[in-house]
């Protein structure tokens, strides 16, 4: 099946809290994990919120990785999201979960931008 690009919705569970509280490292971490996977990174931008959390997005030419944390749950929301064929989104997922410490990752995986003719159908289709 071809599709335009591959989006990976992680929660990532069980993580350091000081980790997940630390704006320089986080953004450092998901930096060189998008770059060691052979994405090329374009900008990134992070935000501290008070008390605690994080919210951070890494812009790549093959699209971005974001994520948003919660330090008080010691728990993640990652999002990948890679064009084309040359990056290994689990790569991506992978290294961050063992930069955050977490114990546990549910990872979901859908296709975007599948060719037309061959998505599936939906039942919750918008009416035209």
């Amino acid at each position: 099946m071809n599709a335009l690009g591959i989006q990976l919705a992680v929660e990532l569970f069980d993580c350091d809290e000081n980790i997940l509280n630390d704006q320089r490292l986080l953004e450092q971490s998901l930096v060189e994990a998008a770059t060691n996977a052979g994405a090329t990174v374009v900008d990134s931008v992070f935000h501290q919120f008070n008390p605690h959390g994080i919210s951070g997005a890494v812009i790549i030419a093959e699209s971005h990785v974001a994520i948003h944390t919660w330090p008080e749950y010691c728990y993640a929301a990652l999002d990948i999201f890679t064009c084309g064929n040359d990056i290994e989104p689990e790569n991506i997922a992978e290294e961050v979960k063992y930069v955050l410490g977490a114990d546990r990752m549910h990872v979901s995986r859908i296709l975007r931008g599948v060719t037309v003719g061959e998505q599936e159908r939906s039942y919750a289709q918008t009416p035209t």
